[in-house]
């Protein structure tokens, strides 16, 4: 049975309950969607006020899944988030007592704010979808998606992400302002004077994108055709913002990969990178509404899985050089098949 006309319809349902909550911010959205089909995680970066946490409880409710919801602070312990063994006085022995990322959608509030050992907690169970109290391993929910925020504007008093745990996140997607028209809709869509009771009844999503329905769409991802020439330009877009590779790669337009953008750019992305853009540009053509992966997908998929991918030169921030203008400058170099 072709999965890709039941495919269609659950996304176009799904984002309509999405938007009864959240206004405009489709690219959000339509990243959000896209981490939970590929099985990734998403690292989410705006200012405060933009929705960021309203739109991950509204996905975890119309996916039907079990969401906490973690704030994280300087003082915060890895047993915070895994759980810690429980000394039981009648038993005389240790219980377990599992932490909040026992859940399937957690929200990993302003990551950033907590140390090192605790990101790290967090990222290993994101990788190895298990986490070890005591002497033994507890596998953890399936799905397990993790969204962790970021706020871009305060940085005193926190703790960046290394460069290699970044890489663990599948998408990195930023979360702009509204343009005008929008934030109009956003004051007429707010109605704070309603009681909570009426509220609730009114803003009541359906559950629309369960087990079985995230099953059709994974079986359609799959499906989509991607031809060799596309899978062959998805490998020299990532190999592309690899300084050290370019030097020898004569694929490149111009010929002289050092100059321009290269000055820029300390450390290109890793293969991981590759698959991550392989299976999302497959995602990326589902909500087009396509059977087969375009070019466009690729230059449209390639922001969100290589901006935290790519680590800047000291000359790039001198200079105001964002990774968005980097990655669409490395996009010019590589021919479109």
């Amino acid at each position: 049975m072709n999965s890709k006309p039941r495919a269609h319809e659950l996304l176009v349902a799904a984002r309509q309950e999405m938007a009864k909550r959240i206004v405009a911010q489709s690219e959000m959205i339509d990243g959000l969607l896209t981490a939970l089909i590929a099985g990734g995680h998403i690292l989410l970066e705006g200012v405060p006020g933009l929705a960021k946490t309203l739109a991950v409880k509204t996905l975890s409710e119309i996916t039907g899944l079990d969401f906490k919801r973690i704030q994280f602070t300087p003082d915060l312990l890895p047993a915070d988030l895994t759980g810690t063994l429980i000394w039981e006085q009648a038993t005389s022995s240790f219980s377990v007592r599992k932490g909040p990322v026992f859940a399937n959608v957690i929200l990993a509030d302003e990551i950033n704010r907590a140390p090192a050992k605790v990101q790290s907690a967090l990222l290993e169970a994101m990788e190895e979808k298990q986490v070890t109290i005591g002497e033994k391993s507890y596998p953890l929910p399936d799905p397990f998606f993790v969204l962790a925020t970021q706020n871009p504007i305060e940085h005193e008093g926190t703790y960046a992400l290394p460069e290699a745990q970044l890489d663990r996140f599948l998408l990195k997607l930023l979360v702009r302002y509204p343009d005008l028209e929008d934030e109009f809709r956003i004051m007429n869509f707010a109605a704070p004077f309603i009681s909570p009771e009426s509220s609730a009844k009114d803003d009541a999503l359906n559950t629309v994108l369960g087990p079985d329905a995230l099953k059709v769409l994974r079986e359609a991802a799959d499906s989509i055709f991607i031809d060799e020439q596309i899978r062959r330009y998805i490998v020299s877009v990532v190999a592309a913002s690899r300084p050290a590779h370019t030097q020898t790669d004569d694929r490149l337009r111009g010929g002289r990969p050092r100059e321009g953008i290269y000055r820029y750019i300390a450390y290109g992305a890793s293969p991981r990178a590759t698959l991550a853009l392989f299976r999302c540009a497959k995602i990326y053509a589902l909500l087009e509404g396509r059977d087969f992966v375009a070019p466009e997908d690729v230059k449209a998929a390639a922001y969100p899985v290589l901006r935290h991918r790519l680590v800047l030169s000291y000359e790039a921030e001198a200079d105001g050089l964002e990774s968005d203008t980097a990655i669409s400058r490395i996009l010019t170099l590589v021919p479109m098949p």
